[in-house]
């Protein structure tokens, strides 16, 4: 990460404190110019030598992450279940050989296993935003949502500020051992949705 990313960082948390956290984490959410590893160590770093509260950094970034989230759900519900079924009706759904019993597989798949896949992707990285689509295009419950997605947040969030306040300036260790941990992530999470693919069209094909 650059110097000027930083210093856009701590310049947003210097003028806007807690709003800044809550500002920074909500544009990760839905459009992650900034990883949020980068943003909560900071966050952490500055509350060691500044009159910023960890606590309350915690709960503003959490809602932030929250309010992010719930913007991708309500985008997801506005591509329905209905909708894709539409897509998958044209040519979108010859050339993907998806039909309309796949969607309802989804949706049915998600009914089941949603719950967990929300909490628990808060933790991955990239997914952590995009997850929220599929609820809303499920509809799942937005009170369960919401539960789900802001304990999943308050645990990361507090985790990664706690870190940030404690290693002071050796946060930048905590963030090279993070972006490994991301690059790993994200690998691992490529093969799981190729073997994914492969099953489902193997399954297809008989």
């Amino acid at each position: 990460m650059g110097d000027y990313m930083q210093d856009f960082i701590f310049m947003v948390l210097n003028k806007y404190s807690y709003f800044g956290i809550f500002f920074l984490i909500f544009i990760e959410n839905i459009f992650p110019p900034i990883p949020s590893e980068i943003i909560l160590l900071l966050s952490g770093f500055m509350t060691s030598y500044t009159s910023l509260n960890v606590i309350l950094m915690i709960v503003f970034s959490s809602l932030g992450s929250l309010l992010g989230a719930i913007l991708l759900y309500y985008i997801g519900k506005i591509l329905n279940k209905d909708r894709l079924k539409k897509i998958v009706r044209g040519k979108i759904g010859k050339v993907l050989f998806l039909k309309e019993k796949d969607i309802d597989k989804a949706d049915a798949w998600f009914d089941n296993k949603g719950n967990k896949s929300v909490f628990f992707c808060r933790f991955v990285p990239i997914v952590r935003s995009l997850i929220s689509i599929p609820a809303g295009m499920s509809e799942m419950p937005m009170v369960k949502f919401i539960v789900y997605t802001f304990c999943g947040s308050l645990i990361w969030n507090t985790v990664l500020i706690c870190l940030g306040h404690t290693l002071s300036d050796n946060w930048s260790i905590m963030l090279d051992i993070l972006d490994k941990y991301k690059i790993i992530t994200i690998i691992i999470m490529s093969c799981i949705f190729a073997y994914v693919l492969y099953k489902f069209y193997k399954k297809r094909a008989k």
